[in-house]
């Protein structure tokens, strides 16, 4: 079975840095477009950033130029470094593995 266990959330001040990482198995992720989302107190779950097999990636107008996308297909993980944390950051990120699978989330929370 297909599972997707992110790690790497936690508390961060304003203007720090936190790298996510999601490890894949029970799929060819090589094959796989692989994404992170985030879902924030009472809105909706939004792209974050995605990267496909063939490493073209794109973000989310609000974290261009602060996060970065990338991918291991050896280890089967895909990352997320987000530096420059803002308040407004703060959510539980998801990884995506195609457009079926979800991992459980991790909380980022980027406070003072």
């Amino acid at each position: 079975q297909v599972q997707l266990v992110e790690s790497g959330g936690g508390l961060v001040q304003p203007g720090g840095s936190l790298r996510l990482s999601c490890v894949a198995s029970g799929i060819a992720f090589r094959l796989n477009a692989m994404g992170w989302y985030r879902q924030a107190p009472g809105k909706q779950r939004e792209l974050v950033a995605r990267i496909t097999s063939a490493l073209y990636t794109n973000y989310a107008d609000s974290v261009k130029g602060r996060f970065t996308i990338s991918r291991d297909n050896v280890k089967n993980t895909v990352y997320l470094q987000m530096n420059s944390l803002k308040p407004e950051d703060t959510a539980v990120y998801y990884c995506q593995a195609g457009s079926s699978y979800w991992g459980q989330g991790t909380q980022v929370t980027v406070s003072s």
